[in-house]
């Protein structure tokens, strides 16, 4: 069924429902159906719809999984036609579509659009998928959705009440996927890896500049997934939906990344890092998108184009399962064979495409407020004009991809990351020696405000030195040949945007334990430096190159102190270290049948 309402006014939308929605859709229409276009369902509604449908409906199935730090637990809703729910055996002969919504509760609009793709799919007011499989994760901010209030969304048109931003902790769950420090994160990790889905789609509402859509779309970088993958979405995935939207009149254009700012200027693709959703979902080689209707619409229009544009992804995804499940496998293949990891994306500027842009012109004017020039946009004077956009990225840096990482035993934190993200490891059964590749962080910068609970670290460099390392037994041995390779890689190195690291839980090792009292040490520097030539030849070329050392005592004595062998060995050394092929470490580990 199409909603030939969409594009109407409010004071039409409870005729317009009268009219299309039939007498079995009466019975399940949503709270936003039955109300003037300007209500969404509170969380309790919500899931007792679902759990109406799947009595009333064996096509659906409700599970409660894990938990969140709510004290709830997650939903999945799935929707087969064959009423099989069992996801090993669904992925033998379908894909699967996975809809996460309310990450942000304040941007509810794929809440009631989902729960009408639901009834519409078992109403069979849209054609049924016969290789589709349809989850979705009703609520996934559920703390959130719980926190309703009808101010925190100052900039928005609508609903009357929603959810707010943070969770039950106050936690923004569009930056944890990678840091994981909320119980939603690790369950949501439990369900993506139970589902394995082929296409996802997270829904959101959108701000930053003002525009004549209702949908744009946020799809991963392109440039990210392994070639034939990354050409796919970028060249028929996306032309495909964009073009079934603008035959059913929904107009729809990429995400407008920009902020108090006129469009009209150019613009470039939001990068999605591992930390949101889809820069996490990518990880697995599954195409990922965000739907970004405009938050100054019409609740009603914004529900309804996020319900057509999920409809129009089912009948694309559905018509295209083999080529989608062919060229995910290769890919999948290829990052497995691969050499090199690259990460530390940046815009393309010698790539842009031309967008056939339908906005507002904007002028500044002064503030009757500040008296300071504003931003202001007239909705009388819409444009329709060439648009510059970059949605090329290209790799800063290269790293060889080894065929393990070991790490300490100490660091059990980081196995609770690998276990939730069904990464295999093992334990080393002995003691041992191995030469293994090591790194010393050399510099970084950290940010001066709080971030998501962190003060993460950025422009983080490295130096790699091979070096005898004493492992122990519990050590862990992460093989990186495996399903988990681009997360293994994205949070393991340490220069990755997303790492550990970068997120401070190596922070410790940052801190030098041990110093020197001036007084004593001097001594014992003058004789460290009589029986070391080479290194007091290095220090007075440090004088002649340093004004400033050569100055300052103290400093002498600290760089004296850092070059001999008083100075920790743990203090800046990163605690995992690199197995690389064909080295005596990998063929010992080999020997020992803990590496295939």
């Amino acid at each position: 069924m199409k909603h030939y309402f969409y594009l109407l006014a409010s004071t039409f939308f409870l005729l317009s429902c009268e009219e299309t929605i039939t007498e079995d859709e009466k019975s399940f229409a949503t709270v936003f159906e039955k109300s003037t276009g300007n209500t969404t369902a509170t969380y309790s509604e919500v899931i007792d719809y679902y759990l109406q449908l799947a009595k009333t409906f064996p096509e659906i199935n409700v599970q409660t999984i894990g938990e969140t730090d709510s004290g709830n637990p997650l939903h999945l809703v799935t929707y087969n036609p064959d009423g099989n729910f069992n996801f090993q055996k669904i992925r033998e002969e379908k894909n699967v579509l996975l809809i996460n919504n309310g990450i942000h509760p304040g941007e509810p609009d794929g809440i009631d659009a989902t729960m009408m793709l639901f009834r519409n799919l078992v109403l069979d007011s849209i054609p049924t998928p016969t290789n589709l499989v349809v989850a979705t994760i009703p609520v996934y901010n559920v703390g959130g959705m719980l926190n309703r209030n009808s101010t925190s969304r100052a900039n928005q048109n609508g609903p009357e009440a929603y959810g707010f931003r943070g969770n039950a902790r106050n936690y923004d769950l569009n930056r944890d996927f990678v840091k994981m420090d909320t119980k939603n994160a690790a369950t949501f990790a439990s369900i993506f890896h139970l589902v394995q889905p082929d296409v996802f789609i997270d829904n959101h509402v959108s701000n930053g500049a003002d525009y004549q859509y209702v949908l744009t779309h946020l799809f991963t970088q392109h440039n990210k997934l392994q070639g034939s993958l990354g050409a796919y979405l970028h060249d028929e995935l996306r032309p495909s939906l964009e073009s079934a939207l603008e035959q059913e009149g929904w107009a729809i254009t990429p995400y407008v990344n920009v902020f108090n700012r006129p469009p009209d200027g150019g613009f470039t693709q939001f990068l999605d890092h591992p930390r949101y959703s889809t820069g996490y979902t990518t990880l697995w080689h599954t195409l990922g998108m965000m739907v970004e209707t405009h938050m100054l619409k019409p609740y009603q229009d914004r529900v309804l184009g996020t319900l057509e544009l999920m409809e129009q992804m089912v009948t694309i995804v559905d018509a295209n399962h083999k080529d989608i499940r062919k060229i995910r496998t290769e890919a999948i293949q290829k990052t497995m064979d691969a050499d090199s990891f690259y990460h530390g994306w940046t815009v393309d500027s010698t790539k842009s495409r031309t967008l056939n842009f339908k906005g507002f012109e904007a002028d500044t004017i002064l503030s009757e407020i500040t008296g300071s020039p504003r931003l202001k946009y007239n909705l009388e004077a819409p444009f329709e004009k060439p648009v510059t956009y970059y949605d090329h990225f290209v790799p800063k840096d290269t790293i060889t991809i080894p065929e393990a990482y070991i790490i300490k035993k100490g660091w059990s934190h980081i196995a609770y990351m690998l276990n939730a993200n069904n990464v295999e490891y093992v334990s080393l059964e002995t003691d041992t020696v191995l030469t293994l590749e090591s790194y010393r962080i050399e510099s970084f910068e950290t940010y001066q405000r709080p971030y998501e609970g962190h003060y993460p670290h950025y422009n983080t460099t490295v130096s790699s030195a091979l070096a005898e390392i004493q492992l122990e037994k519990g050590d862990l041995l992460v093989p990186v040949r495996q399903n988990g390779l681009r997360y293994i890689m994205e949070t393991l190195e340490p220069e990755a945007v997303d790492s550990f690291f970068n997120w401070n839980y190596f922070d410790t090792v940052l801190q030098q334990k041990e110093g020197f009292s001036p007084y004593v040490f001097e001594d014992l520097a003058l004789s460290y430096l009589e029986e070391n030539p080479a290194v007091l030849d290095s220090l007075n070329a440090q004088k002649m190159r340093d004004e400033g050392f050569a100055n300052n005592w103290y400093a002498q004595l600290n760089w004296i102190f850092k070059n001999s062998p008083y100075y920790e060995k743990a203090h800046l050394q990163y605690p995992i270290y690199r197995v690389m092929k064909d080295s005596e470490a990998h063929a010992y580990l080999e020997d020992k049948i803990l590496l295939e």
